[in-house]
């Protein structure tokens, strides 16, 4: 198999018609032996029957069922498990993402390279909140990590299977894919493409789910949190100082009978507290994360496949 394409599916059966066609289109310009290997992540639409349709008629597409929605990341890597091919692409179903880049993307990979992501110039069909926000989001993460995760980058990109067999082996519940794929090294390009609108029906990924995505990228590749929690100790820890050597001259020194100032003295320890209370909660995500692992429950179930199972 020269290349697999993965697709996580949730309830995007207006698209998948035409995401199907596009993509045989695709692989037969490029005349190389293909699989088509949709994951269908709790849809409540038709995806499903519409997938199975197709595999019925086409033995080079795959379906992997999941017993319910686990997220797009856990999704993607369900189709990364199953993957026989040189090449993996991994794309989404909406059609933001140009099935024809494809094209590029293994040009470029031919060059030499393990990893060729698409990288975005332009999002269009998108608020400018959301491109704000994802613009700030990308380089923060950037500056608070150790290792280079690429700007203004989603999951649409072409692995070497090498790359594959090691994200298999890093099993931890909290994905995120592209910050994985950084972290393995191997010579890693782009090519550039301008977002298109999305095709027909409403994104999976709501805000809430986002901030998720944003938050595990942040405790999986960055101590970033527990640092700040450290520096408000310390900026705490001096002023708790200073307020008791102020106290100690009011009292031996000045004589005052009672040390004035009861309402900075509330405000003190409520900001301690607080800061207390922050820290107590940065630590219990990272310490909740580690449970989650320490469990060893699987990433994923399936509920239904037409692909053999491995021995």
């Amino acid at each position: 198999m020269d290349i697999s394409v993965v697709i996580p599916i949730y309830n995007e059966a207006a698209n998948i018609l035409p995401l199907t066609q596009r993509l045989r289109v695709v692989m037969q310009q490029m005349s190389l032996s293909f699989e088509l290997i949709f994951i269908n992540d709790g849809s409540t639409d038709s995806s499903l029957p519409m997938i199975k349709t197709l595999a019925s008629t086409d033995t080079s597409i795959k379906y992997i069922d999941l017993s319910r929605n686990f997220g797009h990341q856990i999704a993607v890597m369900a189709g990364l498990d199953e993957a026989l091919g040189k090449a993996v692409v991994i794309i989404d179903a909406d059609l933001q993402d140009p099935p024809e880049l494809i094209v590029d993307l293994y040009q470029k990979m031919q060059e030499g390279y393990e990893v060729v992501y698409a990288k975005r110039k332009k999002r269009k069909g998108e608020s400018a909140a959301k491109r704000w926000t994802a613009h700030l989001f990308y380089r923060l993460l950037s500056s608070i990590t150790p290792i280079d995760i690429p700007l203004d980058t989603g999951d649409f990109r072409i692995i070497d299977h090498k790359v594959v067999k090691i994200l298999r082996q890093m099993p931890e519940q909290n994905k995120y894919l592209r910050g994985q794929i950084a972290w393995i090294g191997f010579k890693q390009s782009f090519v550039s493409y301008e977002r298109q609108h999305r095709n027909a029906g409403d994104t999976g990924y709501t805000f809430s789910k986002m901030l998720g995505l944003a938050w595990d990228a942040v405790t999986g590749f960055s101590n970033f949190p527990l640092k700040v929690v450290s520096y408000f100790g310390f900026f705490t820890s001096i002023i708790a100082f200073l307020v008791m050597l102020f106290t100690l001259y009011s009292r031996l020194v000045l004589k005052a009978a009672t040390v004035s100032g009861w309402a900075s003295l509330m405000i003190s320890v409520l900001f301690i507290g607080g800061v207390q209370m922050i820290a107590i909660g940065i630590i219990g995500e990272y310490l909740s994360r580690v449970n989650q692992n320490v469990r060893n429950r699987p990433l994923y179930i399936v509920k239904d496949s037409n692909i053999e199972e491995k021995p």
